[in-house]
């Protein structure tokens, strides 16, 4: 049975799974870690989420703050033989849930062309292709989208 916990980035399996994550995108897209350390350092973050399938870390994301009422989803991961089991999904779900408690109204993120079926989720899951945004903007091979969490 799955289980989704609230944590923080101090979490070790949080920091064994990011790590994973950067290892897998660096096979996605020919690079190396330290490319892109400086967006993907996330520390001292108390909004991170974990997905535990009989006592074993599966998956990650987190989110912070993008500015007042919008959160960026960050770290996003499942390992890869648990893909396909609603996993990626019950996480974006509770860091949305998450986000709308501390009173946020929408969502933001950026995932990678060659991550067809990150963008596949994330469009399932209600969110649009955006125009790039901030580091993102001159970067091709950056998808950035968007999501209205609730409205009045």
């Amino acid at each position: 049975m799955l289980n989704i916990i609230r944590t923080n980035s101090d979490n070790p399996d949080f920091q064994k799974l990011t790590q994973l994550l950067d290892i897998t995108l660096c096979k996605i897209y020919g690079t190396k870690q330290e490319d892109y350390e400086e967006y993907n350092r996330i520390v001292d973050l108390h909004t991170v989420v974990l997905a535990y399938e009989d006592d074993i870390a599966v998956g990650c994301g987190c989110f912070k703050r993008f500015n007042d009422d919008t959160i960026e989803i960050k770290r996003m991961f499942v390992i890869p033989e648990m893909r396909g089991r609603g996993v990626a999904s019950r996480i974006l779900y509770e860091l949305e849930t998450w986000g709308i408690e501390q009173n946020n109204t929408y969502a933001t993120l950026e995932t990678g062309k060659e991550q067809p079926e990150a963008i596949d989720l994330y469009l399932k899951c209600g969110y649009t292709i955006t125009q790039n945004y901030g580091q993102y903007a001159d970067k091709e091979l950056c998808v950035c989208m968007f999501k209205a969490l609730w409205t009045d």
